[in-house]
């Protein structure tokens, strides 16, 4: 769900918010606010007689007065359901496109990143646990609302708004309201995200958004429970709703040793990939470094990694990546027609662009993204 820095992330605990290549851009950092004292009432929940059921995800926590949601977003009051997280975001940040990841999509250009406190997954390889196994009501937050994080993405020259680091699903209102409003100025919006979503919030979501990241945290339904407390399939339903969209799509499987690095895993699902759609969505293959609640693990063997790829490959995907290595080419665009590189890139950088029109200028191939 594209990772912060320590450094940054200190910036974030330390010292209060800050946003960062943004000068003068001030913004007030708080300690945490009472969740008593929020307003912003829940898009999607059921008055039920055991207490309010949200509808935001497939967790559809049903919480009593007082009673906090699973991703410590929504909070129960007087049997209304409110959001917490609303305008009270703990990071925000202007990264190049490319750091979400995003290579199809827009390159070159800079997006305003925003995230609060929470998840509604619990992930054992968290990378941005500090702020994802939290609640908005104990980090130290910005006041930021949605007609500020627009203004701000505007005077920042920012092209887009990126929903991230944490889970944008469990900020949804704040979400879906800087969305709407980042529309109606001509500003793309971008959803880095577990994808773990009802098909309503969902169907509503994608008339505001541009681009999404889905992590495809593994293809076997009891690994998935065990390893982030979730299911797989309202995920793949995610992805199949977002493939029938105009939404430009990429994929992140971060390969964790002994829990999804199984080779025939993972050309299971690069097949189901292939058969449902999915050949010219880039599959990124990141590789894991031990945090959070694996530190005993090794890093993702590289030979792991180039065999995943193999594997996508073999099944017909056009644009297959891989992340976290820095400086082999595996962040480079090939032709899936000549073979011909399009576009070289280091790091975030882009080093050369060989296309034209979106198009492979050796051979005139299409280039599957959004290039303008």
């Amino acid at each position: 769900m594209g990772t912060m820095t320590k450094r940054e992330f200190l910036r974030l605990t330390a010292a209060g918010a800050a946003c960062l290549a943004c000068p003068g851009f001030a913004m007030v950092a708080s300690a945490g606010k009472d969740p008593g004292k929020f307003t912003t009432e829940a898009h999607f929940y059921t008055v039920t007689p055991r207490g309010v059921q949200c509808g935001i995800c497939p967790n559809e926590c049903t919480l009593k007065p007082g009673e906090e949601s699973t991703c410590r977003n929504r909070i129960n009051k007087g049997n209304k359901l409110y959001s917490v997280a609303y305008g009270n975001p703990c990071a925000v940040h202007i990264d190049p496109v490319e750091k979400k990841p995003f290579l199809h999509f827009m390159p070159k250009t800079r997006t305003f990143s925003i995230a609060t406190a929470g998840c509604n997954f619990a992930c054992l390889n968290c990378q941005n646990w500090e702020i994802s196994q939290t609640s908005p009501a104990k980090t130290r937050n910005v006041d930021l609302m949605p007609p500020d994080v627009v203004k701000s993405c505007i005077e920042s020259d920012c092209a887009s708004i990126s929903y991230t680091y944490s889970e944008p699903i469990s900020f949804y209102e704040y979400m879906f309201d800087t969305a709407k409003l980042a529309s109606e100025k001509g500003i793309r919006n971008i959803m880095v995200s577990n994808g773990f979503i009802n098909p309503e919030p969902l169907k509503k979501l994608i008339s505001h958004l541009d681009a999404a990241n889905i992590d495809l945290k593994a293809f076997d339904s009891q690994v998935y429970l065990k390893l982030t407390g979730g299911k797989m399939q309202p995920v793949l339903d995610t992805l199949v709703a977002l493939q029938k969209s105009k939404v430009w799509l990429e994929i992140t499987n971060l390969i964790v040793p002994s829990w999804n690095d199984n080779l025939d895993m993972i050309s299971r699902m690069c097949k189901w990939l292939a058969q449902n759609g999915f050949r010219d969505a880039p599959l990124h293959f990141s590789r894991f470094t031990p945090l959070y609640k694996l530190t005993q693990l090794p890093s993702t063997p590289l030979n792991t990694l180039l065999k995943a790829r193999e594997a996508a490959v073999a099944e017909g995907l056009k644009y297959v990546y891989i992340g976290n290595v820095p400086g082999r080419g595996f962040e480079n665009t090939l032709c899936p027609s000549c073979g011909k590189l399009v576009i070289e890139r280091r790091g975030y950088s882009i080093l050369s662009d060989n296309l034209e029109n979106g198009s492979c200028k050796s051979c005139r191939q299409p280039i599957a993204g959004v290039w303008n």
